[in-house]
């Protein structure tokens, strides 16, 4: 169920926050064997919550903001990081497959 305080557009947002693609990819590229998709997931998540946490402390806005009010939308996030992950692991294997 989602809380009534956070709109359903910031929970779609969530899962489109630059920081968490950029993390996520980036380590889902890295990754070299498929079960690591999950722990580049997991270190994405954890990495964007403390970058998103320090942004909104300091007062520039974001698209999914991180407080002590407000939820983390951490079931939005997984999902998002782990196909932001496997999109990154999935992009290198074919890269390397074409070189």
């Amino acid at each position: 169920m989602i809380a009534p305080s956070v709109p359903f557009s910031t929970w779609i947002l969530a899962a489109f926050d630059p920081i968490l693609i950029v993390a996520a990819t980036y380590l889902g590229w890295k990754a070299d064997q498929a079960g690591k998709v999950f722990i580049a997931a997991i270190a994405a998540i954890g990495i964007t919550l403390v970058i998103e946490a320090v942004i909104t402390w300091i007062g520039i806005p974001s698209l999914a903001p991180v407080s002590r009010e407000g939820p983390m939308l951490l079931p939005v996030r997984s999902v998002a990081a782990l196909i932001w992950a496997g999109l990154g692991y999935g992009a290198h294997r074919l890269y390397e497959r074409r070189r």
